[in-house]
């Protein structure tokens, strides 16, 4: 800043201001709101001195957008004011140029091509991860919770010896159990029931049962056409129980280490 715009800034401030610089602060209870000032119309009064370089002649804006009854069509040097240098005028006709200039900010040089193509490329070259099931599946946790199933030991016998740990621990109130002792003392359950539209699958069944009985196998393609074939009985168990023994007795092992 030159020091003849110093003292010109100085010369400005110690003038007393006018009635129209007092009216630009309006006092509206305790605080000050300016009042907004539109620089485009707004014209600068003869007695304030200078032209303040904010305010604008728009008569010099030839542009029919700001003032269309000062557009001249024959003047269009946009350069000569600031405020239509990203606001053109319409082009009366298109070039070949136009296009190859548009193209290529749009197509060659923009998000639409190279992230597409990016990520084609590396999908081409990448695994199939893609399981063909059913005759492909996906490994199961030891930990997962499907079908249910009552177990037997190694010589036949049914391993519930129907203390009802797990029906008081169900949530859900799905499994129904009673029982009766056998001559040599045991007990044995007569019904155990459960219905399997009523489990949550939480496993709190088998993690009370004290002698590993019933568990939540790896099954979990048994869908029924019929309400009535999810209500399972000791039988369906113990057939569930005979059939996936080998994988139960595994998974079992694995659960036993990690308790």
């Amino acid at each position: 800043v030159g020091l003849a715009h110093v003292q010109h800034l100085l010369a400005r401030a110690a003038r007393p201001r006018s009635d129209t610089q007092h009216s630009a602060l309006v006092l509206t209870g305790s605080r000050r709101f300016a009042q907004l000032v539109n620089y485009e119309t707004t014209q600068p009064l003869k007695e304030q001195g200078d032209v303040n370089p904010k305010m604008l002649d728009v008569s010099k804006a030839n542009s029919k957008y700001y003032n269309p009854h000062h557009f001249d069509p024959q003047n269009l040097d946009y350069q000569q004011d600031v405020r239509l240098s990203v606001r053109d005028e319409l082009p009366d006709e298109l070039e070949p140029s136009d296009f190859a200039e548009s193209l290529y900010k749009q197509l060659w040089m923009s998000e639409l091509l190279w992230p597409p193509l990016f990520m084609s490329t590396w999908a081409a070259f990448e695994a199939d991860h893609i399981i063909h099931y059913p005759w492909e599946k996906g490994a199961l946790s030891p930990m997962f919770r499907g079908e249910h199933a009552l177990r037997r030991y190694p010589t036949g016998e049914e391993r519930c010896i129907a203390c009802k740990l797990c029906e008081a621990a169900c949530p859900a109130f799905a499994i129904v159990i009673e029982s009766e002792p056998r001559p040599d003392g045991s007990r044995r359950t007569t019904k155990y029931d459960i219905d399997m539209t009523k489990c949550i699958f939480c496993g709190y069944c088998q993690e009370a049962c004290p002698v590993d009985a019933i568990v939540e196998g790896p099954n979990y393609e048994y869908s029924t056409f019929l309400h009535e074939e999810l209500l399972y009985d000791k039988k369906k168990l113990l057939e569930n129980g005979d059939k996936w023994e080998p994988q139960l007795a595994r998974i079992m092992e694995v659960k036993t280490r990690t308790r």
